[in-house]
Formats: C-alpha cells, sequence, structure tokens
C-alpha cells in the first residue's frame, strides 16, 4: 500500500476542480489520485495509460441515485464500458444502456441481470437483436419502421418483448453540431414533427408480441443547460397525450436519455443535477397534470458524467519542438488513444506530473505520435518552460469516450485501464500487445 505524503500546499482548488475529489498533491510535483501517485501508475502500467478512480465513479453513481430516487438510472456504456465497470454500476444500483451485443454479452459476462438493461441503436445487426433476445434483456429501444417487422418476427408468434419507441422531439443542444441528436437532420430516431413516431408506434400496437412501456429521447451531448430537457418533457407528454387520445395508450415510462454536460477544464460550465432532478420533477407534474395523464416512470441515461471526471489519462513526453512562435510537445499516445479533439474539438488541460519546475509557463501545442495533422491533444494550453522528453504529462477528465473510441491506428496498440482505490492500483484492461495485433492477422 501506498502511503500519501501531502506535505507541500495542496493544489490550487480551481485547478483540482476537474479532477477526481481524491486527487492530493505530493511531495516532488508528484499527484495522487486514490491514494496512488501518478508517477507510481505510470512505472508500473507504462504510457499511455489511463486511471479510473473506483470510488469517484461509485459516488457519481450514489449521486444520481439520490438526485433521482423515483427514477431508473442507466449507465450508458458506451461512455466507458469494461467488467469491474459493470461490476460497479451494478453493485451501486444502476441499470445498463447498451448499443451493441458484444457490451451487452461482455456486461452478462459480469453477473448484471440483462433484465436491468437497455438496447440502443440506430442500426441494429441481426446479432444485436437475436442477443438481446436470447439473453433477455429488460427493453428495445425501436429507432426505425424497419426494426418493428424485424424484432417481431425474431421474437416469434409465442414470444414477448418489452419496447421503447426513440422520439425526434426537435430539440436542438448539446456542444458541437456532430453530438446533438435530438433535431430532425440526424440519423437517430423517429420525427414527432413529421408524424413518423406517431405512425411506428401504430404499428407496434398492432404487433402482440411486442409490448410498448413508454417513449424514449436522447437530445445530444455535453449539455450544460436544463431548460431542454425541460422542453422535452413538454414535447414528449405532449405526445402521449395524443397517443392516449387516439388509442386509448397510457404508457408507463419516460426516457430522456442522458448527455448531463460536465467540465474538462477549470471554470468550464456543468450540468447542475440538483436543479435538473428537481426542475424535470416538477415539469413531469405539471404538463401531467395538465394532460390529464399519470405521471410515467422517469429513466434517464448517464455516461459521460459518471465516468468522465474519474478518469485520467498519462503520458510520456517524447520530443518538444520550437517551430517559429509554435512550441509542440508530442506524447507517447494522441489520436488513436483519444480522438475527441480531432472529432470535435474538445479541449483539456494537461498538468505536468513527476517534478517541480519553477520555470515560467509557456503557450504550448501537446500533439500525439500519429501521422496525421489534426493529431493534437490539447491546443494553446501552458506548461513549464523546461518541458523535456522523459516528463511525465496527466490530463484529468479522461474516463468518458477514449478507450471507448480508441482506434488501431498506425499499430501502437490501445492503452490499459487501471483502477486507483485506497492507495492500491489494479489493472482493470491491459495494453492491446503486438501478439494481439498479429493474432488478427491471418497472414499471405
Amino acid at each position: 500500500m501506498t502511503v500519501v505524503n501531502a506535505s507541500e500546499p495542496s493544489v490550487a482548488r480551481t485547478e483540482l476542480s476537474v479532477w477526481p475529489a481524491s486527487t492530493t498533491e505530493l511531495v516532488h510535483g508528484d499527484i495522487a489520485v486514490g491514494g496512488v501517485p501518478l508517477t507510481e501508475v505510470a512505472g508500473r502500467f507504462g504510457t499511455p495509460v489511463y486511471v479510473l478512480d473506483e470510488a469517484e465513479v461509485r459516488e457519481r453513481c450514489r449521486t444520481y441515485r439520490h438526485s433521482f430516487p423515483d427514477a431508473e438510472v442507466l449507465y450508458a456504456a458506451k461512455a466507458f464500458l469494461c467488467r469491474a465497470m459493470a461490476h460497479w454500476v451494478d453493485e451501486e444500483g444502476l441499470g445498463l444502456d447498451v448499443c451493441s451485443a458484444g457490451e451487452l454479452e461482455l456486461a452478462v459476462t459480469t453477473g448484471f441481470p440483462p433484465d436491468r438493461m437497455v438496447l440502443h441503436g440506430n442500426a441494429k445487426a441481426p446479432r444485436d437483436l437475436d442477443t438481446a433476445l436470447r439473453l433477455g434483456v429488460g427493453r428495445i429501444v425501436i429507432d426505425s419502421p424497419s426494426e418493428i417487422a424485424r424484432l417481431a418476427a425474431a421474437v416469434g408468434p409465442n414470444g414477448h418483448q418489452k419496447v421503447m419507441v426513440r422520439v425526434v422531439p426537435g430539440i436542438s443542444a448539446g456542444g458541437h453540431d456532430k453530438i446533438r441528436t435530438g433535431t430532425d437532420d440526424q440519423k437517430f430516431g423517429l420525427s414527432i414533427a413529421d408524424g413518423s413516431a406517431q405512425h411506428a408506434i401504430t404499428r407496434i400496437l398492432d404487433q402482440p408480441q411486442l409490448q410498448l412501456t413508454g417513449l424514449h429521447c436522447h437530445l445530444g451531448s455535453q449539455i450544460t443547460s436544463v431548460e431542454p430537457y425541460l422542453v422535452a418533457v413538454r414535447r414528449m407528454v405532449g405526445l402521449m397525450m395524443r397517443l392516449y387520445e387516439q388509442h386509448g395508450l397510457v404508457l408507463p415510462e419516460l426516457d430522456l436519455g442522458g448527455g448531463h454536460g460536465i467540465a474538462y477544464r477549470p471554470g468550464e460550465q456543468s450540468l447542475d443535477l440538483t436543479t435538473l432532478a428537481r426542475r424535470i420533477r416538477a415539469e413531469l407534474a405539471d404538463t401531467c397534470a395538465t394532460a390529464g395523464l399519470p405521471e410515467p416512470r422517469l429513466i434517464i441515461e448517464p455516461g459521460r458524467a459518471i465516468a468522465g471526471p474519474a478518469g485520467v489519462a498519462l503520458y510520456h513526453v517524447l520530443a518538444v519542438k520550437h517551430t517559429g512562435e509554435h512550441v509542440f510537445v508530442a506524447v507517447d499516445g494522441g489520436m488513436s488513444d483519444n480522438p475527441r479533439p480531432a472529432l470535435y474539438g474538445v479541449r483539456y488541460a494537461p498538468r505536468l506530473v513527476g517534478r517541480h519546475s519553477t520555470a515560467a509557463p509557456t503557450r504550448v501545442t501537446v500533439v500525439g505520435r500519429h501521422c496525421e495533422a489534426g493529431d493534437v491533444l490539447a491546443s494553446d494550453v501552458d506548461l513549464p518552460g523546461d518541458v523535456h522528453p522523459g516528463d511525465l504529462l496527466a490530463v484529468p477528465v479522461a474516463g468518458a469516450y477514449h478507450l471507448s473510441m480508441a482506434s488501431g491506428y498506425n499499430l501502437v496498440g490501445r492503452p490499459p485501464v487501471a483502477a486507483v482505490r485506497d492507495g492500491h492500483a489494479r489493472l482493470m484492461v491491459r495494453r492491446e500487445s503486438l501478439d494481439d495485433i498479429r493474432s488478427r492477422d491471418v497472414g499471405l
């Protein structure tokens, strides 16, 4: 067990605001997360490496359960999933939102109850549906008209499956155009505006083996305002009211998805969960009372907001290059382990770890090792002016959409994931090796 010696002044509170709550500054410029020095993690597991604070993940799960005590909270596995993560989520009483047979089967190997899972996807493959039905997934979210007949046929005349319908409420919300999913101009769901949602629901009601339990919507990602969710409640309850008038149908569930925004850098805004919960409950009660409907049970699907702030990515500096007025700090990872800056301009706040520096800060761009000009991890950030090869850099808020979106570009291998808690570090996902890569290549 590593003993943390926080004998030097703490990291400034503003700087720590986007790090796990357990983060402390140690002697010699090191930082500990979960009681484990980050230099120790890098030394044991190599770099790049993701560090996940188990206590932070669990506490964030509990915060959701306490904020939404009457709702069903499903962790969105696409943010980050491994067997240990599924086990933590299960123990903390959350369900699971999965998007593929792979996510579903991995979770089941931990003993996660499939009836507490919901299967999503705008283009579900036959294997996805077959696996969901074989394992007994709780609900399947229908995303297109063609899925209705396919799912009914797969269930069979004597079978039974609970389903929901993903509705597009016509709301633009999210941190970037590429992660806004509540509008009619993207691939997900069925529109209220053009009547396709209502038509699909009518078709589902004609399939006796499909039980429609509720409506689903997802507005986007990195939403930091409560207002879009309140508009979604009004529009979704409005659709429920029309369904009651047309079919006498009272739906018991309403899924508002996730997309809850978090801060990646000090000073950035995040979604206020307490305010969100209070105002959604009030809006749902008022809107249902006006519509003359009983309140459906609320379902929410946080992913990033649980995993993201619990993670830290570690890299070693390989090169420092001065080109005109620009300083490029190249590390041993990049867009293969974090494509998000290249995809939609996400900005991070990396920090030097493992030594104190008295050098004045210098504005630099932290870049990766890959053969792309867009392989940038952090643009225009301040690092000590004496940063040099061999230095260790830590990037907080790296728990979501890093490993889950990692690629095999340049065949460098995907990084491992180490969990930290109470002064101990353990490997959860090992590094992808050259042998792993070779074993998939069947040869000439």
